[in-house]
């Protein structure tokens, strides 16, 4: 399994601090957790049906014109590599590492490339993975650009997967109204934008018959009833949409300042993270850490990833430390 953010429990035995004490900014998911709706009675004692509303309000929002409903985005992201024969794979990275994980571990040969190696290899590969906007990195891509990139694959057949997890602050920049062309794959997740995580709901979207097949390789029944009420209230909820998208820029931005003030310029980030490149990562989340304040460490890169506190006395808190790191080092 690989390493991800919101390991708090494992914290917890590590560092001997309670669970309930913890600041945890380790996992880019919105603070603000939509309000959940009455769930009926018979929602959990029936199997699902799939003509309740879940899909068509799904379409409206992402606006694209076919969905498929899928246990999260980390659902599609193993089935994937399932529908294809053997080949080449590349992924835009560095980025979400589960996507090369699952195109590795179901036999593709993957090279991770660079922004500017694409175009080096683009003619070579049987599939494009991007993630945009891209996590860890922030890094957003032009809707002109990919459309160009999967032009190029879609006349050998090949696919590009954009993997849109944090695209709900942007939807001018989503691919999501040209998904049913030929060859382009769509992801979206819904608990990072909703605050939803533990819901574990997420889309694909793209042509028709590449999601009949999709739809065979998941299986029947993979969302649950409560969770397509869930999934339909807050996905309608247009007023809603507006006020989280406000709330998580003016906190962004909010996070970019605290970090600047102290002398950690962030390398990039979007609406709902911002990520820091320095030679002194593991000591700062260390530092963080002890204090009860959970961080995103890629050691391989030395980079940290901070998600958004939600009330003031976390950013007070957060803003201690590093003022206390910064004297420390100084």
């Amino acid at each position: 399994m690989l390493e991800h953010g919101g390991r708090l429990r494992g914290a917890v035995l590590k560092y001997g601090i309670e669970k309930s004490s913890w600041l945890d900014l380790s996992s880019g998911i919105s603070p603000w957790s939509w309000p959940i709706p009455a769930i009926p009675e018979a929602a959990w004692a029936r199997l699902p049906e799939t003509d309740d509303g879940l899909e068509a309000a799904a379409r409206r929002y992402y606006g694209a014109t076919d969905v498929l409903p899928v246990a999260g985005s980390q659902a599609a992201i193993q089935a994937l590599p399932r529908l294809r024969q053997a080949g080449k794979v590349g992924v835009l990275s560095p980025c979400y590492a589960e996507h090369a994980e699952a195109w590795r571990h179901t036999g593709f040969l993957v090279r991770e490339v660079l922004e500017h190696e694409v175009e080096r290899f683009i003619d070579t590969l049987d599939v494009l993975v991007v993630v945009n906007p891209n996590n860890p990195t922030g890094l957003s891509l032009p809707p002109e650009r990919l459309l160009e990139w999967h032009a190029r694959l879609a006349q050998r057949g090949a696919w590009l997967v954009v993997d849109e997890a944090f695209m709900d602050n942007t939807p001018e920049l989503s691919l999501a109204a040209y998904t049913q062309r030929a060859g382009l794959i769509v992801l979206r997740s819904f608990g990072k934008f909703f605050g939803l995580a533990g819901v574990r709901l997420g889309f694909v979207l793209a042509e028709p018959r590449f999601l009949k097949v999709m739809a065979r390789q998941i299986g029947p029944w993979s969302v649950s009833g409560p969770t397509r009420i869930i999934g339909q209230a807050c996905l309608n909820d247009v007023a809603g949409h507006q006020r989280q998208r406000q709330r998580t820029e003016q906190a962004s931005q909010r996070l970019v300042d605290v970090l600047n003030r102290h002398g950690f310029a962030p390398k990039g980030g979007c609406a709902l993270f911002q990520w820091l490149i320095t030679p002194l990562a593991e000591e700062l989340y260390e530092f963080c850490a002890q204090r009860g304040i959970l961080l995103r460490i890629f050691t391989h890169n030395s980079s940290l990833r901070f998600g958004l506190p939600r009330e003031e006395a976390d950013w007070q808190r957060l803003e201690q430390a590093l003022s206390e790191f910064s004297r420390e080092r100084s």
